[in-house]
């Protein structure tokens, strides 16, 4: 007769099943969640994912369900998902790091004149990253030291657009970012081989970000923009928690339906507790080449609209900041690493973009996070 199944063979066998993206097994990662065996020799396995929606969860059932059908005298296998708190996700960060503390982000510190615009929009397609390059080569032209975080981790494109060929230089502990036009840039795609896409879940990215903000040696600067992915997801939070003086500025196109994803992107700041430094719509129309008419080939209204929105919804006021023209050279500019705002900076759309900019740099550091050095009546 069998001996009856034990939780320690089922453990034993669940430390075979790796998670597909740190790979180390999960045991070692503190995801399994508990072991029920019932005397039918049926199964049951409680499993946390890193975060809600995770792209691995089907492939982390099979391989659960095929280790411990393995072994002798189951039955059948049922895996139970859930999802890690805040402080699980610490914990499994910090043992990531091999139980070294986390190092110190220089533009989070109260004292920090560092001024951080994350570039944010509620889809892709807007023209974010093109609009997050020439802010970057404007502002550095108007003499102000400019660092971008290329943070939109899958659909990094902003060396390109910089012209930035250079690869990152390690000096001790520290990692010196490459620079082009006086820009200072980071990037992921600085540290893949060729084209290759990334493949990551919710603890490597908030990682990545953290190293890009910690590790990159940055020096005194002036602006920090941020290019994020569209959307909502880990990396505006990921921002939200790392940087919480870090200010929104949203991109959108004019048409209503863009509008409307990108006002759920700013509308964020609400749970974040950030403020949204301003709206920029872009894509606003096209100039005729000849006569100047303007042609609204997207609609109109669309920035403004996020902009109302946004206020009623943060309390405060939100303004639109720009509405950027369509240039093909903007495009053009991007394929080459040539900012229209440098290449041409007499164009129409180039003009507009050094007047966001301008906007941008004239605004204060917010007091999210600063020591305002106010001590209670009578101390």
């Amino acid at each position: 007769m069998a001996s009856p199944l034990t939780i320690e063979q089922v453990t034993a066998a669940l430390a075979s099943v790796q998670d597909p993206e740190i790979r180390r097994p999960i045991t070692e990662l503190e995801m399994v969640k508990g072991v029920d065996i019932s005397p039918d020799g049926s199964v049951r396995v409680g499993v946390y994912l890193t975060v809600a929606g995770c792209p691995m969860r089907d492939k982390i059932t099979k391989d659960v369900t095929a280790a411990v059908a393995a072994l002798p005298g189951v039955s059948s296998v049922e895996v139970d998902l859930d999802v890690m708190n805040d402080e699980q996700r610490k914990a499994l960060q910090t043992k990531l790091r091999g139980g070294e503390p986390a190092k110190e982000i220089p533009f989070a510190k109260p004292n920090s004149l560092t001024k951080v615009y994350a570039v944010a929009s509620g889809k892709g397609g807007v023209g974010k990253s093109s609009i997050t390059v020439n802010l970057a080569a404007s502002l550095a032209a108007m003499g102000r030291k400019v660092g971008v975080v290329d943070a939109d981790i899958y659909g990094h494109s902003v060396p390109r657009m910089l012209g930035v060929d250079g690869r990152p230089t390690k000096v001790e502990d520290m990692i010196m970012p490459p620079a082009a036009h006086d820009v200072k840039v980071i990037s992921v795609g600085m540290f893949t081989a060729g084209n290759q896409p990334v493949v990551w879940r919710g603890p490597m990215l908030h990682r990545a970000l953290q190293q890009f903000l910690a590790d990159v040696y940055w020096g005194d600067l002036d602006i920090l923009l941020m290019d994020l992915p569209p959307g909502t997801g880990d990396i505006a939070i990921s921002v939200a928690q790392l940087l919480p003086s870090a200010e929104i500025l949203v991109v959108t196109t004019p048409q209503q339906a863009a509008a409307e994803v990108a006002e759920r992107a700013g509308a964020i700041a609400a749970q974040t507790h950030q403020q949204v430094a301003g709206v920029i719509e872009n894509m606003s129309y096209l100039p005729c080449p000849h006569c100047g008419e303007r042609t609204e080939i997207f609609g109109s209204g669309g920035g403004q609209t996020v902009a109302d929105a946004l206020t009623q919804t943060l309390g405060a006021r939100v303004p639109l900041l720009g509405q950027v023209p369509i240039d093909p050279r903007l495009r053009e500019g991007g394929d080459t690493g040539r900012p229209l705002v440098l290449d041409d900076p007499d164009a129409e759309a180039a003009k507009e973009l050094r007047t966001i900019a301008d906007k941008l740099a004239g605004r204060s550091r917010g007091l999210v996070g600063r020591s305002l050095g106010i001590s209670p009546a009578g101390r």
